[in-house]
This record gives structure tokens, sequence and C-alpha cells, in this order.
């Protein structure tokens, strides 16, 4: 639905420490995971992700996780990224849906994401539409306002080819909708999926993993709401903007 095109590789979301590497034993309860650390020693971290994390969770995975020294939290690390090989040697996948939101705003602030720039102001969680809240909200007093919802996305399972979702979203297909009313109501909508897998050359629905999503989608599109997907490029230190890519159906 748009052309590649780089990015200037300004907007980079740094890690606050070294990450760990390890070696995941298990995900389960779906916010948890055991992790056997190179220095030996066996961690259970937060998983903060609620997707199913189709084909990123086989045991035996190269995994990296944060550490925090906050006195209130009950597991010290937060599971932050896998290595996942389709065949063209391990790539690096960022698995923590806490990190698009950031990583999206400071990249609109900073200019890095063209279609997105030009508007006065920026604010994050803003409450829209039936009892939602909208992931970015951009205004400007020469333009209408700008309504930018957020999706992750590392699902893989063809080389070069990034999906979502990973699983049935509910939600998503009510974001969608909510965009839709935006746009007939004269704003601009504007759906962001951030991939955050540097492996990936383009971008697609998995629309045999929820075929609502896909039909949500559809009519969102057709009312007037306008598509982006931007790659990343991560490392065991920072989360780097990169490009974005072509949309497919």
């Amino acid at each position: 639905m748009q052309c590649s095109s780089h990015i200037p590789t300004l907007m980079a979301m740094l890690f606050p420490s070294p990450l760990l590497r390890g070696t995941l034993i298990q995900r389960y309860k779906r916010f948890l995971a055991d992790v056997k650390l190179d220095t030996g020693e066996t961690v259970t971290a937060t998983c903060p992700n609620t997707g199913s994390m189709k084909g990123l969770t086989a045991p035996g995975s190269v995994v990296w996780l944060s550490t925090s020294d906050s006195p209130t939290r009950k597991y010290r690390h937060t599971w932050e990224m896998i290595e996942n090989d389709l065949g063209a040697g391990p790539t690096l996948v960022g698995i923590n849906t806490g990190h698009p939101n950031k990583i999206v705003s400071e990249a609109i602030g900073a200019g890095g994401i063209k279609p997105l720039v030009g508007y006065a102001s920026l604010k994050r969680e803003q409450k829209y539409g039936k009892n939602s809240r909208i992931d970015i909200l951009l205004e400007d007093e020469a333009r209408p306002t700008c309504y930018v919802e957020i999706k992750n996305v590392h699902l893989m399972r063809k080389a070069g080819l990034a999906e979502f979702p990973d699983s049935v979203t509910e939600r998503g297909a009510k974001h969608l909708g909510e965009l839709a009313d935006m746009v007939r109501e004269g704003k601009r909508a504007v759906m962001v999926f951030l991939i955050q897998r540097s492996d990936a050359k383009s971008m697609k629905l998995a629309r045999d993993i929820d075929p609502t999503y896909g039909e949500a989608f559809d009519a969102a599109v057709a009312a007037g709401v306008e598509v982006i997907a931007v790659r990343c490029k991560l490392s065991e230190t920072e989360i780097v903007i990169d490009k974005l890519v072509k949309v497919g159906e």
C-alpha cells in the first residue's frame, strides 16, 4: 500500500541495561518464561506479550532478557527478544509489546515517519470511540486530527514475509472499526504495524488465523483508513526504526 523507503536511522530505543543471553526452557501461563542464562543460572522472566507468539516459543531457542532492580517487581527479568531462523540465519525478533508505542511516538517526534510528520502536538493514550484509547493522537490547527493505532508484528512463517495477527484479536478488529468511524467524522486515521524483526521485506494479513480481522481491515481501508508498516533493526543494545515496507493483502 506504499512504496518501501528508508528512514534515517536516528530513532533508537536503547535498552536501559545490557541484556542477558540465555536459552528458553518454556513459556507458560502466557505471561511467564523459564530461561537458563549463559551464566548457568535458571530464572523466571515476565513475558510481555499476550499473543500466541506463534513460531517463537520453541524450547532451546536463544533469548535475551532485560533486568530491573525495582523492589515492587515479582520477577526481576523481562523477556525482550528471541533468535528466530527461517533458513537464512538467526534474526533477532522483539516480543515485548510494550515497546512499539514508545518507538513510534519518538520516531514521529523526530520526523522519522514521513506520512505522520507536520503536526503541532502528539499525545499518547487518549480516550476516543466507544470506551477505547488511541495509541497516538496528532493535532494541528491547520489539518484534521489524526488517530494512530499501533500493532506489534513478529510473526513470520515464510522467509521475508511478516504477518499479523498471530492469534485471533477481537480487540484489534474493534480498533479498526473505530478508526473507520473517525474517518467518517472527517478525521484522519492511520494503522501502523511495527515489525520487530529486520528480515521482513514485506507484510500481509494472516487471514487464515483471524478471518474476522481481515474483514475488519478491508472495511477500514475502504473507509479511508491509511496503513503503514515500519520495520525495525534490533541488537542487544537497541531497537532502531529502519524502513517502511510494503503491505499486501
